[in-house]
C-alpha cells in the first residue's frame, strides 16, 4: 500500500488539475449567473464529499460503540477531521456565490443553517477528541458523531421539505443541468473524493503510529516506575 501512495498522489494531482481546467475554461458560461456559477463545481463537490466522509464517520462510530474496535475509532476520527475541512469549504464558497447572485453573504434559511449546525457538531467532536483526556472520550465522541449524522438528511432534503432561498436541485427531482456542466461537476466530485481518500489514508496511518507510540511510552513509563520501586 505504501508503494501505491505516491502513484495515487500523482494521479490525484493530475485529476485535480484537469478538473480545474475543465471548470474554468471548458465548461460553458451560465446564461443567468455568468462566470460566478463556476463556484458551484467546488461548492457542490465539497458538500458531497463531506457527506460521504461524515457517513463513514457515522458507520465507524457505530462499529466502535458496538465492538470497541480501535481501528474503527481511528477511521471515525480521521474522516471527521477531513470532513470538517470540506464542510468549511462549503461554508466559504457558498457566500462567495451568494453575494453577487443574491446580494447578501448569508441568510438563515433551512439549508444554510442546517449546514452550519452540521459543521458546529463535527467541530465540537474534534474539540472533544483534542482536549478531553478521559478514558471515555472515544465513547462520548462516537455518541456525538451518531447524533451529528442525524443532521445530514436534514441538510440534504431541506430544499425539498422547506421553503428556502437556496437553489433547487439541478440533479434529480425534475432538475436539469447542461450535460457539459454536469460532466465537469461529476469530474470535480471524483477529484475531490480522491483527494479526501488520499488525505484520510495519510492521516489514518499517522494516527495509528501516534497511538502506538503513546502506548509504548506509557508502557515504558510504567516499567520505569515499577523498576524504581
Amino acid at each position: 500500500m505504501k508503494r501505491l501512495f505516491p502513484l495515487f498522489a500523482i494521479l490525484t494531482a493530475a485529476l485535480l488539475s484537469f478538473a480545474l481546467y475543465e471548470s474554468l475554461i471548458v465548461a460553458p458560461v451560465d446564461q443567468l449567473q455568468g462566470n460566478v456559477y463556476r463556484i458551484l463545481y467546488y461548492h457542490a463537490s465539497s458538500a458531497w464529499t463531506a457527506f460521504i466522509l461524515f457517513g463513514i464517520n457515522f458507520v465507524a462510530s457505530v462499529v466502535y460503540l458496538v465492538r470497541r474496535n480501535e481501528k474503527a475509532d481511528v477511521l471515525a476520527f480521521v474522516t471527521a477531521e477531513v470532513g470538517v475541512v470540506f464542510c468549511t469549504v462549503v461554508l466559504v464558497t457558498g457566500p462567495l456565490w451568494a453575494r453577487p447572485v443574491w446580494g447578501i453573504w448569508w441568510t438563515w434559511d433551512w439549508r444554510l443553517t442546517s449546514t452550519f449546525v452540521l459543521w458546529l457538531i463535527y467541530v465540537s467532536y474534534l474539540l472533544l477528541r483534542r482536549f478531553s483526556s478521559s478514558g471515555q472520550t472515544p465513547v462520548l465522541a462516537a455518541a456525538l458523531a451518531v447524533f451529528g449524522a442525524l443532521d445530514i438528511p436534514l441538510v440534504y432534503f431541506s430544499i425539498w421539505f422547506f421553503r428556502t432561498q437556496h437553489p433547487q436541485p439541478v440533479i434529480g427531482d425534475g432538475g436539469y443541468m447542461d450535460p457539459g456542466m454536469l460532466h465537469v461537476l461529476l469530474l470535480n466530485w471524483l477529484a475531490f473524493s480522491c483527494l479526501a481518500f488520499m488525505v484520510c489514508w495519510s492521516r489514518y496511518n499517522l494516527e495509528v503510529l501516534k497511538r502506538e507510540l503513546e502506548e509504548a511510552q506509557a508502557l515504558e513509563s510504567l516499567l520505569e516506575t515499577g523498576g524504581a520501586r
